[in-house]
């Protein structure tokens, strides 16, 4: 259990660190080529278009396993650690306030869906 925390944890910290460099786009105090990167990572990292295609045994998923995180690192490394400070207070509060939306719309959705199978079971049987 303790590996798939970490795994977990490790998750977490790419979509935080995600969100950090979206923020971090529009600040002005970012350099230009830094920006740049940033977006190229963020673009990637949520585009359904890889470098080598996810249908292609262990390496479709290798690349995102180290092609995003590698341009996570070099991205916040180009970014004034004074930006990237609050960059991460923003992105971390942003985080705890939509988390209870998440559920409300995951709950609505899912009873949508059941209340849909059982109106499909009850036409079925008649």
């Amino acid at each position: 259990m303790k590996k798939f925390d970490q795994l977990k944890n490790k998750v977490r910290a790419i979509k935080l660190n995600l969100f950090v460099l979206y923020l971090a786009y529009k600040d002005p105090r970012v350099p230009w080529y830094a920006k740049l990167f940033a977006v190229c990572v963020v673009a990637y990292a949520f585009s359904p278009i890889d470098l080598i295609p996810d249908f292609i045994p262990i390496l479709g998923y290798l690349d995102d396993l180290v092609i995003v995180p590698l341009g996570i690192t070099i991205a916040l490394k180009m970014i004034p650690i004074v930006v990237l400070d609050e960059c991460r207070i923003k992105a971390e509060e942003m985080r705890k306030n939509t988390k209870s939306k998440n559920w409300i719309a995951a709950t609505a959705i899912i009873m949508i869906w059941v209340t849909s199978a059982f109106c499909l079971c009850i036409f079925a049987n008649r």
